[in-house]
């Protein structure tokens, strides 16, 4: 049986043709991406089950990173999930010859989930201070938002919001690169390998979306199967293939190290540790019930 979707959800939506559209090799392309996507994610899930529950944090992100992916590339596989724009250039290759382009916005909705949490994969590890995590991953969102606006925008003003979103991308880079690694050098040297390394990759595939972004949605330069597969192929390597790296990173690395003190249903607060602790060694901050002072009593005179 061959792949129906075309046939089934056609080039018009809401009245409106597209005339610069995937064909069968494209959906064939965006359906076996959503198959790596899901059994990254059946991967993950699993891997998190030799963990215990106060570890599995990263598994758990990154499985939902590779989850929300596979619904978008099934979503694109299915021919929806996108709206036609008209083009600011036309082309005469016949492959994006035409007045619009179907621009799937379903991709931004995946990056709008799923970048946050690919950070907050990278900064958790690097024990980044939460202010500076929210406000990286704010910066990010405004990043994806200008994207897909600069996208539906048919004029030449979609690459003033190509350029807000290639500075807020800068933005990004730089705490990536410099000030998160920076707190990861002073975790361990095993922290610091592992956030490099993730950190080095991801950055370095980033930078290649925004030249997908010109020659796809921005300058109508090759057609959507070839977009298919050049945006597939980065997010195959800046999800599964990241998630790989960062999970065997962590194989050794408690989360508390990284300031993620996260206790199961059976274990007590960190607090109540401490409070017994101190009970057990005499210190009650002022408050006791007098057991402590009269045992240590009879110890005192004995000493006098």
């Amino acid at each position: 049986m061959g792949n129906g979707a075309l046939a089934a959800n056609g080039n018009t939506v809401n009245g409106n043709t597209s005339a610069i559209n995937i064909t069968t090799h494209g959906s064939d392309w965006y359906w076996a991406v959503c198959a790596v996507m899901t059994t990254a994610t059946l991967v993950f899930v699993g891997l998190s089950a030799t963990k215990p529950r106060s570890h599995r944090i990263f598994h758990y992100i990154t499985a939902a990173i590779t989850l929300v992916a596979a619904i978008a590339y099934f979503t694109m596989g299915s021919n929806l999930g996108w709206t036609p724009i008209d083009v600011e250039f036309m082309r005469s290759n016949p492959r994006v010859h035409g007045v619009n382009r179907e621009i799937f916005y379903v991709r931004y909705v995946d990056w709008f989930i799923t970048t946050p949490l690919l950070l907050m994969d990278l900064l958790l590890t690097a024990g980044l201070p939460w202010p500076t995590i929210l406000f990286t991953v704010l910066i990010d969102e405004v990043m994806v938002v200008t994207g897909l606006v600069g996208a539906l925008v048919k004029s030449s003003y979609k690459w003033g919001f190509y350029v807000f979103g290639c500075v807020a991308f800068l933005f990004v880079a730089w705490n990536v690169t410099i000030v998160a690694r920076k707190h990861a050098q002073a975790l361990g040297p095993d922290v610091s390998k592992t956030y490099t390394i993730c950190g080095v990759w991801t950055i370095a595939l980033w930078f290649l979306y925004p030249i997908a972004w010109g020659l796809c949605e921005g300058g109508n330069v090759i057609a959507p199967d070839s977009e298919a597969v050049f945006y597939g192929i980065l997010d195959l390597l800046a999800k599964p293939v990241f998630g790989a790296l960062l999970i065997w990173g962590h194989r050794g690395i408690d989360p508390a190290r990284l300031g993620l003190h996260i206790r199961d249903y059976d274990e007590l607060p960190s607090s109540t540790h401490n409070y017994e602790n101190r009970e057990k060694n005499g210190v009650s901050n002022g408050h006791s019930n007098g057991v402590t002072n009269s045992a240590a009593a009879p110890a005192a005179a004995e000493a006098v």
